[in-house]
């Protein structure tokens, strides 16, 4: 299971901690530099502070959900609690 390690650093060593973990990730699996990636983008867009525009993907994945409410296809409490202890670290 992965769990992050905290790191505690002065804010001069920002940039090397930065540079030495990107080199670690161009060794990851390409779905694991994808989500980074994603993650990164989001963080971007949030110090941005302007106006977020999702993208056609996003905007199709809102109208799905959008479209199962309408139709009253939620997931019951009990499946959605069992999916968070499934998932939750120990």
């Amino acid at each position: 299971m992965f769990r992050p390690q905290v790191m505690c650093y002065a804010g001069g060593m920002t940039a090397k901690l930065l540079t030495d973990a990107m080199k670690r990730v161009e060794t990851w699996p390409e779905a694991a530099q994808e989500e980074l990636a994603g993650i990164a983008l989001e963080i971007d867009a949030a110090l941005q502070a302007g106006v977020y525009h999702a993208t056609p993907e996003e905007l199709a994945g809102i109208d799905r959900g959008l479209r199962a409410a309408d139709a009253g296809r939620f997931a019951a409490p009990d499946d959605v609690a069992a999916a968070f202890a499934k998932h939750r670290p120990a």
